[in-house]
This record gives structure tokens, C-alpha cells and sequence, in this order.
């Protein structure tokens, strides 16, 4: 912090508020066995993980080990899974601890109708906040059903809203039953209903389901799976 005290953080609640100086983040140092021929899959993943190759050899002529410094916030998720998915499972990885450096790192928050849910806040670089907040507002937004009353997604960082979806309420009827009849009496009954959504929004709470937890923070691009299924 900028007073001087150090804070040390295993798990996104434990984020310090306040003024902070510099933030450390644990590095690892990786060696990665590969076939020649998926080099360029390797690298290209290794730099989208903030990695900084340290060097190359070919063991043979179609053998080649890689070695790289990536922040250990990087790999522990879903790294080894996208490294076997870009090699067909030709790829070994193995890595052991290298210190820590400087990071330009914040906590991103997901809200539920104003309200944070601990389980999808992430600490993540600055340069993927954005990305970060807008793929879980939108996967959420999916994998919670609808309520009765409109629910807000958002993600921030403090105070600040970088990301934004609304989960629409579920609508009834209640003009089914007026057949015809006079205007005013079907406003009444409409005004009636948004009453009774605001106040159910002020005394409701959002019921997450489980698998709606597994599910957002899976790695699979919805994208990608629609595209598979055509």
C-alpha cells in the first residue's frame, strides 16, 4: 500500500481497498515439450498468458522444448487444457516457482442487482479487465433464470461499472381477463404490477444455481460451440 503496509491476497475477497503502491503477483518458470509442427499454436498461447520465452532447442528434428516465465495466475486455471487442445495432447508442461514481479493487476467484481458474488470476482491484468467483465455479464445472463422482477448484471472495478447485462423479468398477463372495458382500469392494473415488481426487487434475492457457477467459469466459448454444432 501506499503507507507502507503489505497485504498478502490468496483469494479475490481479500483484495485491499484504499491506496495501493504496487501490486506483486507469483511467477513460474515453465518447460514445454512439443512436436515441431505446433510451435507456432504453443507461442501464440503462451504470449496471450503474459509469457516471456527464455529460449528454444530442438531435440530432434521434430522434437522442440520451450521455455517460458508466465505469471502463475495465468496457468493454474485452464492453462494445461488449452495447451493438450492446441497440440492434440502431444504437449508436456512442467513448471516450478521463479519469485514474483511487478503487475499492473485489479479486482474485478460481478454484481448481481447491486449485490457482489464473491465466486466470479477475479483479480485479473489491467489490459483484460474489460474482456474479463464483459464475457461473465454475458455468460451470466444465460445461466441464471429469469425472475419475476428485472435483475442487473454488472461487472466494476471499485466504484466503476465496466460492463452491464439485464436478465428481462418474466411477464404475466394480468390484462388477459379485461375484455374490452375502460382504459383506465387496465392502466390501474398495470401500474399495480410494476408496484409489486419494485417492491419484490427491493426484498427479492437472486438465487444462483449451481451449475451456473461450473458453467461460467468454464473456458468454452459459446461462439466456438455454436459454430461446432452447425
Amino acid at each position: 500500500m501506499e503507507d507502507g503496509e503489505q497485504h498478502t491476497v490468496t483469494n479475490p475477497s481479500e483484495f485491499p481497498e484504499g491506496k495501493i503502491g504496487e501490486i506483486h503477483e507469483p511467477i513460474v518458470r515453465a518447460t514445454l515439450l512439443s512436436p515441431s509442427e505446433f510451435v507456432g499454436p504453443i507461442m501464440e498461447l503462451c504470449q496471450g498468458r503474459r509469457g516471456s520465452l527464455q529460449g528454444m532447442d530442438y531435440l530432434s528434428e521434430d522434437r522442440v522444448e520451450m521455455r517460458y516465465t508466465l505469471p502463475l495466475a495465468e496457468i493454474v486455471f485452464d492453462f494445461f487444457d488449452q495447451l493438450k487442445s492446441r497440440t492434440k495432447g502431444y504437449a508436456s508442461l512442467d513448471y516450478e516457482p521463479s519469485g514474483d514481479q511487478v503487475a499492473d493487476l485489479v479486482k474485478v467484481d460481478i454484481l448481481l442487482q447491486g449485490e457482489t458474488v464473491d465466486a466470479f470476482s477475479a483479480i485479473v491484468h489491467k489490459e483484460k479487465a474489460y474482456a474479463y467483465g464483459v464475457e461473465m455479464t454475458k455468460k451470466l445472463r444465460e445461466l441464471i433464470p429469469r425472475q419475476q422482477f428485472e435483475v442487473p448484471v454488472q461487472a466494476a472495478i471499485g466504484s466503476r461499472v465496466i460492463a452491464r447485462e439485464n436478465i428481462r423479468a418474466i411477464r404475466k398477463d394480468v390484462l388477459s381477463k379485461c375484455y374490452g372495458g375502460d382504459i383506465s382500469r387496465k392502466r390501474k392494473l398495470l401500474e399495480k404490477q410494476k408496484e409489486g415488481k419494485k417492491k419484490m426487487k427491493m426484498v427479492g434475492r437472486v438465487e444462483v444455481p449451481q451449475e451456473a457457477f461450473i458453467s461460467a467459469l468454464s473456458t468454452d466459448d459459446s461462439g466456438e460451440k455454436d459454430t461446432k454444432k452447425k
